[in-house]
C-alpha cells in the first residue's frame, strides 16, 4: 500500500473503506492502460502543464493479455512505412471498416494515428525492425492486402509492456496492485449519470489483515473525476481460452453499471496450445507438422485429417494456409484452411479425444517433399530457406529454421515442451474479442465519466486485420488522453456525494461475503471454483466456435438463473483470499456471459448468419467440404450442427449495441440495432484545419 495517494476512508453503514482520491483512474496495467498513463502525461507536456493527477489500478501488474501473450511473431499492425507499394491513411481506414460493423470514425482515427503511436514505441525502445536504410520492413497478415504488419518475435505486446511501464514508473505515478475491480461506482443524483470512481476487492496481506478487525478493510474505494477501463477482453467467460491464466476481464462491471456493450456477438476462436497457453498461428502451421489425436490417455494414435482430406497435397495445404489464414474464418469453412479447425473441433468436442501437433515426424510417417507442394506454399517455404532441408527433416527441423524463435518459446516458457521430442497438445480456444463496451471517436463510453481502450472497447468490426488490436489499443489511449488533456479531467466529486453514489455497490459486496461465508460456516464446501468452471464450460459449449440457437437459448436461461441466484448459491471461505477472489469473479463472469448470450439470440432473431470467426448452425446449409486437384468439391463427413450459410453481409453497415437493466436478480437486455458511422473523407482546405487547431487542436 502506497500511503502517499491513500486519503481519509469512506464511511458507509458500519463499514470504513480505505479510500484513494485521484482526478483519473486507469484500470490495468497492459499496454493499453499504460500507454494510457503515458499519453496523459505527454499530454500535460506538450501543454507545459504541471503533471496530472493519476494512478492505476491492477488485478497484478505482471498477469494480463499483454505481458502473457502472443504467437510465433506476433504482429502489429500499421500504415505501411516501407517499400514502393502505395499507402495511405485512407487506404489503411478503408481496410479497417471493410471488416463490417464497425464505426467509420473510429476507423479514420485508428489510421490516421497509427504511424504516430507506432513511432513512439519505437522511439521509448520497442525494437521494430528496420533495413539497412531505415524502413520498418512489413509483411502480409490475415485480412491485410498491404504488408503492414510488423514483428518483434512472439513477444510484442510483452516489450510494449514494459517499454511503456518504465516511462510511467519513471515519473512516479502511482500503482496500487492485487486489486480486483468489483463496480464502477455511478452518480445518478444529476441530470445524466456519470462514472466517478470504482469499488474493488483488495487481495494484499495488508488489506486481509486489516479486515480480521474492520471488515471494510478487504475492499478499496478510487474517488476519481473519470475512470479509463483497460481491463482487456472478458476471458473469464470461456473454458477453452488462449487467453493467460490471470486475465479475467472486467467487461460485467461495466455493463452492470450501465455502459453499452457493441459487437458483442463478435469473436476470434483459433488453434492453441493449451499447456502452455499460446496461439499456433503462422510458423506452426507452415511448416506443416502432423495433426494427430488420441485418448484421453495418449493412447490409440490417429492421424484423423486423412480421413477426410485423402489427398496429401491438399492436406498439406490446408495445413499450411492455416498458419497463414489463422484465425478460423466462416468464409473458409465452406473449402478453404477453416475446415482444419472444425475437423480439431469435431474430434475433441464430438468424439472426445485428445488433439495434439506433433513436429517429431512428418504427415504420414515418410519424407517431406516441399516440390510436392502448392505452389504457395512452396514458394514460401523456398523463399524463407526451408527448401534446402533435406526430405527425410522433421517438422521440427523446418521450425528452426523457419522460426527459431517460435520453437525456443516452448523451451522457455513453462510448461516446457521440446517439440522435437514430445507433442504439442491443443484445442480451438477463445483467442480475441472483437465486440466490447460502445465507444465514439475519442473512445468515451456514453456512459459518462468513463473511457475504455484496448480490447474491452468495441473498436473493432467483424474481420480485422491481425495486429490491428495492438494499434488500437495504442490510439485509442492517444485519443482518451487527447480529449482530457484538452476539455480538462473533471475533479472528483466531494466526499459526501461519492458515499450516496458508492453505498449500493459496497453494501452489496459486503452481503455476498457475509452470506458465502455463514454458508461456508455451515459446513458447505467452497464452491468458487466449481461454479465458476460449470459456467465457462457451458458458455465454451454454447458459444464457442460452432453455434446454434438452441443451444444458445439453453445457455441463456442457465446463466440467468445462475445469475439471479448466485448470491444465494455460493459458499466462500473467508479465510482465503482466493476463495474470496473467486467468488466476486462469479457476478462478473456471469454478468458478462448473461449480455454475450442475449447479444447472441438477438443476432439470429435478426437473421445473422455464420460470419467472423464463427459457425452458426442452419439446416438449410451446406456442410464444410475440400477441393481436390481438378476442382471438384467434396464434402466433410461431419454432423448436421457444422452445416451453415455464409453471411450475406447485410448486417455489414449496423452494429448491435446492448443495454443491461433490471436487477441482478431479474436482469434484462435491452438490444438495438443501429446504422454504423460512416467513413469520415474530410476534404478541408489546410487554412480551415489550422484555423480550428488554433481554436482547440480539433479536438470536438
Amino acid at each position: 500500500m502506497n500511503p502517499a495517494i491513500m486519503h481519509p476512508p469512506t464511511r458507509i453503514g458500519d463499514l470504513e473503506i480505505p479510500t484513494i482520491v485521484t482526478t483519473t483512474v486507469v484500470v490495468g496495467t497492459g499496454s493499453a492502460g499504460y500507454a494510457a498513463a503515458d499519453q496523459l502525461l505527454l499530454a500535460a507536456a506538450r501543454r507545459h502543464q504541471n503533471q496530472p493527477d493519476i494512478c492505476l489500478i491492477t488485478d497484478q501488474i505482471r498477469a494480463g493479455t499483454s505481458r502473457n501473450a502472443g504467437s510465433d511473431k506476433q504482429t502489429y499492425y500499421k500504415l505501411g512505412l516501407a517499400g514502393a507499394a502505395p499507402d495511405s491513411v485512407a487506404e489503411l481506414a478503408r481496410t479497417l471498416f471493410a471488416g463490417g460493423a464497425m464505426d467509420g470514425d473510429n476507423a479514420l482515427a485508428e489510421a490516421a494515428g497509427s504511424a504516430r503511436a507506432f513511432l513512439h514505441l519505437a522511439e521509448i525502445g520497442v525494437p521494430f525492425p528496420t533495413d539497412r536504410h531505415g524502413q520498418f520492413t512489413g509483411y502480409r497478415t490475415d485480412h491485410d492486402p498491404r504488408e503492414r504488419g510488423t514483428s518483434i518475435g512472439p513477444y510484442t505486446s510483452k516489450a510494449m509492456t514494459e517499454c511503456l511501464e518504465a516511462r510511467v514508473l519513471a515519473a512516479g505515478v502511482p500503482i496500487r496492485s492485487d486489486c480486483r475491480l468489483l463496480d464502477l461506482i455511478v452518480d445518478r443524483s444529476g441530470h445524466a449519470a456519470r462514472v466517478v470512481g470504482l469499488l474493488a476487492y483488495d487481495r494484499s496481506p495488508q488489506a486481509a489483515e486489516a479486515a480480521k478487525t474492520s471488515p471494510g478493510g478487504r475492499f478499496l474505494l478510487v474517488r476519481a473525476g473519470q475512470v479509463i477501463l483497460a481491463t482487456g477482453g472478458p476471458a473469464g467467460i470461456y473454458a477453452d481460452s488462449v487467453y493467460p491464466h490471470g486475465q479475467w476481464g472486467a467487461t460485467g462491471a461495466a455493463l452492470r453499471a450501465g455502459a453499452p456493450g457493441r459487437n458483442l456477438t463478435e469473436w476470434q476462436f483459433g488453434l492453441a496450445s493449451i499447456a502452455p497457453r499460446w496461439n499456433v498461428s503462422g510458423s506452426y502451421l507452415q511448416v506443416v507438422p502432423r495433426i494427430i489425436s488420441t485418448d484421453a490417455a495418449g493412447g490409440d494414435e490417429r492421424e484423423f485429417l486423412d480421413a477426410e482430406l485423402p489427398d496429401a497435397t491438399v492436406r498439406d495445404q490446408l495445413v499450411f494456409l492455416k498458419g497463414y489464414q489463422w484465425p478460423f474464418d466462416a468464409r473458409k469453412a465452406a473449402c478453404g484452411s477453416s475446415v482444419i479447425d472444425l475437423l480439431v473441433h469435431r474430434e475433441r468436442v464430438l468424439r472426445g479425444r485428445r488433439v495434439w501437433l506433433d513436429f517429431r515426424s512428418n504427415p504420414g510417417g515418410g519424407r517431406f517433399h516441399i516440390d510436392r507442394l502448392h505452389p504457395e506454399a512452396r514458394d514460401y517455404l523456398t523463399r524463407a530457406g526451408v527448401a534446402g532441408l533435406p526430405a527425410d527433416a522433421t517438422p521440427a527441423d523446418r521450425l528452426r529454421r523457419l522460426n527459431q524463435a517460435a520453437y525456443d518459446f516452448y523451451l522457455d516458457r513453462g510448461p516446457r515442451v521440446d517439440l522435437a521430442g514430445e507433442p504439442l497438445e491443443i484445442a480451438v480456444c477463445a483467442q480475441h474479442s472483437n465486440g466490447g463496451l460502445e465507444v465514439d471517436s475519442w473512445w468515451r463510453s456514453p456512459l459518462s465519466g468513463l473511457y475504455a481502450v484496448g480490447e474491452v472497447a468495441a473498436s473493432h468490426g467483424v474481420y480485422r486485420p491481425g495486429g490491428a488490436a495492438l494499434n488500437s489499443g495504442q490510439v485509442g489511449a492517444a485519443r482518451a488522453a487527447c480529449w482530457l488533456s484538452e476539455h480538462g479531467q473533471h475533479r472528483p466529486p466531494d466526499a459526501t456525494r461519492f458515499a450516496q453514489a458508492a453505498a449500493g455497490p459496497v453494501q452489496a459486496a459486503a452481503e455476498l461475503v457475509a452470506l458465502g461465508a455463514a454458508r461456508f460456516g455451515s459446513g458447505q464446501a467452497d464452491n468458487t471454483e466449481q461454479i465458476l468452471s460449470a459456467a465457462a464450460q457451458s458458455m465454451s459449449r454454447a458459444a464457442g466456435l460452432v453455434r446454434s440457437a438452441a443451444a444458445i437459448e439453453q445457455a441463456l436461461e442457465l446463466t440467468r438463473e445462475r445469475l439471479a441466484e448466485h448470491t444465494r448459491t455460493i459458499s466462500i471461505d473467508p479465510g482465503s483470499r482466493r476463495s474470496m477472489d473467486r467468488g466476486f469473479l462469479i457476478r462478473e463472469i456471469l454478468t458478462s456471459q448473461y449480455c454475450h448470450l442475449g447479444a447472441l439470440r438477438d443476432y439470429l432473431a435478426r437473421g445473422g448468419r455464420s460470419r467472423g470467426s464463427v459457425l452458426y448452425t442452419d439446416p438449410a446449409g451446406e456442410l464444410p467440404g475440400w477441393l481436390d486437384a481438378a476442382g471438384q468439391r467434396h464434402d466433410l463427413d461431419l454432423p448436421e450442427q457444422y452445416r451453415f450459410r455464409g453471411d450475406d453481409r447485410r448486417l455489414d453497415g449496423v452494429t448491435q449495441v446492448v443495454t443491461l437493466t433490471g436487477t441482478a436478480h431479474e436482469p434484462r437486455l435491452d438490444c438495438r440495432w443501429r446504422p454504423v458511422r460512416p467513413l469520415p473523407c474530410p476534404d478541408e482546405p489546410f487554412e480551415v484545419v489550422w484555423r480550428r487547431h488554433r481554436l482547440d487542436r480539433n479536438v470536438y
